[in-house]
Parts: C-alpha cells; structure tokens; sequence
C-alpha cells in the first residue's frame, strides 16, 4: 500500500522530530551504555502511549546511524529508506480496500531475522525498532524472543511497549528497562504548538487538549476537534446530571454515523476521571462505589464496540450509572 493511504503517514510521525522534549533521564542511562563501549542489545522503552517513546527510539537510533553515515541519515530515515534501519510494525492485509492488521504477525517478525542476516551497509550498527511490543501475538512475540536471546553482532533491538505487564515474560526479562513518564503540561503544550497542523488551533483548543490529557501529546493530540472531547467537556459543566443534562451530553452521539473512536476518547476520558476520583478518597464508600461503575463501563465499552451498539444510548447510560454512583456515595 502507498504510504499516503497508510493512515500512520502524518507529518509529524515520530521519525520526523527534530527533538526529544522530556525523558531526559532514560536518554542518560542509554548514552553511558553506549559510552561504555558494550551496550545491550536490547532496550524496552515502556510507558503510557502517547508520551514521546518511538519519538525517543527514532533519535537514538539517528544518532547511531549518524555516527558512520551522518551527511545522509536524517533524510533516509524521514523516507524510510535507512539501509542499517528496520521498523517493525503491523502490516496490512490483503483484503479490498486493505486494512491494518490488528497484531504484528509472525510473518512480519520473520522479515526482522532477514533484516539482521544481512550486513550493515555502512559497516556500522543495525537498528530495529519494534512499534509496538503490544501489537504482537504468541507466535510473533516468541519469533522476536529468539533474536533478543541470540543477537547478531553490533546490532540494537528498542521495543516501544505502552502496557509492559502484558508483554511476554520472558521477552521483558532478557530487555533493559527504560521507564517513560507522562511529560509536564508545559512541554506537551510546546510539541502540540510544533506540529503541521491544519489548520492550526487556537490556543484555548489546545490548553483544552492538554488539561484533558495533561502528559500525553498523542493523546492530547486525539483530542483536537473531536466530538468526544466536546462531549466530555460538556460532562464536567454538568456536575448534577440531570435527566435534561444526560440527553444533553449524550446527544453528541446521536448520529449513527458518528464515528466510533470519538465514542471510544469520550468513554475513556470518563473513565480516567472515574478512577481519579476513586484515587482521592482511598476506602471510602465513594471510592468503593466509583470503583465498581469504572469497571462495568469498561466491560461495557467491549460490548458495545463488539456489537455496534447504539453510541447515544451507552453514553446515557454511563452518565446515569456515574449519577447513581455518586448519589450513592
């Protein structure tokens, strides 16, 4: 599939970034690997998604590539054309019109053992950068398990991972750990105000971005423009949740042909501030009741989104079961 039909091919994708904002610590801690003449061979770059990991893989490796060829690294990396590079990631299928897989295959994996069979064509490191540990399946995941525990020579796996708990064991054993933190509110604002959007928000729309998902640039970066977010923010000026007000917010998701991801960031924003609310009253009656509406929404996203469920008919529900909750509480 040509690239501009492949919805990841936006141009801030991470290998464009000139800079890494944040994450100064986990850089440090691979630089005196790398200083130290012997690095591992492999690096698990895990964290919240959102917050800057394969950002932070592209410029590690630029600056190991940069180091035998650095008149043309930057802009074979930007075309995706490194010869010492290989980004693996899912792939499309071969339906019409194709999709994105939804795991990396292990069809995929195996094309990472071809990629280290072969000799860097600079005489310097090979590089792969697993995006993302999560997308793999058993046979995928045991495919990569087997290069991390035989490495080629002068070669370097960074595995981005947003949920570390759920990777294969055995794989995360054999990894060094680099521990990404949710960036200050400050530094997403400054990448949000960076990227080529258009057209450009204000700034209002992306202090709004920022606050709903302070620490996040992708997630804030969802956030632009959705009707999910409008109707979160709709949900926060209505703190009674009247019966007027439920119809109110759900009423964003009256057309059947909303989309489904607006439904999906406006369920997971109210989520996020059920579990927060949980947080500030530790075994509390609220905390206990909070905590129970939290887990049956999430059990009833999955439903909903297995069944096409009707979106504005979840949301009203959600909102009274969050009303019922904290009246009970």
């Amino acid at each position: 599939m040509a690239d501009e039909d492949d919805p990841r091919e936006i141009p801030w994708h991470p290998r464009h970034a000139r800079r890494v904002l944040g994450h100064d610590q986990p850089r440090e801690r691979f630089e005196a690997a790398l200083s130290s003449g012997k690095p591992h061979h492999a690096w698990l770059l895990h964290g919240p998604k959102g917050i800057g990991k394969a950002t932070l893989a592209y410029a590690l490796a630029r600056r190991l590539l940069a180091e035998t060829n650095p008149a043309q690294t930057e802009g074979w990396i930007a075309a995706r054309a490194h010869p010492d590079l290989f980004v693996l990631q899912r792939s499309f299928n071969d339906a019409k019109p194709k999709r994105l897989r939804g795991e990396i295959s292990v069809e995929d994996a195996r094309g990472l053992a071809e990629f280290f069979a072969r000799t860097s064509g600079s005489g310097g490191w090979r590089i792969a950068i697993l995006d993302a540990v999560d997308d793999l399946n058993s046979e995928s995941a045991n495919a990569i398990l087997k290069l991390v525990e035989e490495p080629p020579n002068k070669a370097l796996i960074m595995l981005v991972c947003h949920v570390p708990g759920k990777a294969l064991r055995t794989l995360r054993s054999r990894c060094l750990s680099l521990a990404l933190v949710p960036l200050r509110p400050d530094q997403t604002l400054d990448i949000l105000r960076e990227l080529p959007l258009e057209p450009k928000p204000t700034q209002e729309v992306l202090e709004d971005a920022v606050r709903l998902q302070s620490g996040s640039p992708g997630a804030a970066l969802d956030l632009l423009g959705s009707t999910g977010a409008k109707a979160f923010s709709a949900f926060l000026q209505r703190p009674r949740l009247s019966d007027a007000e439920r119809l109110a917010i759900a009423n964003h998701f009256s057309s059947r042909q909303q989309a489904y991801a607006d439904y999906v960031i406006f369920h997971g924003l109210l989520l996020d501030w059920l579990a927060r609310q949980a947080a500030q009253k530790p075994g509390s009656k609220a905390a206990l009741q909070l905590s129970e509406i939290h887990t049956r929404l999430a059990a009833k996203q999955r439903i909903v989104e297995g069944y096409n469920l009707d979106r504005r008919q979840a949301v009203l529900d959600a909102l009274g079961h969050v009303r019922d909750a904290l009246k009970a509480a």
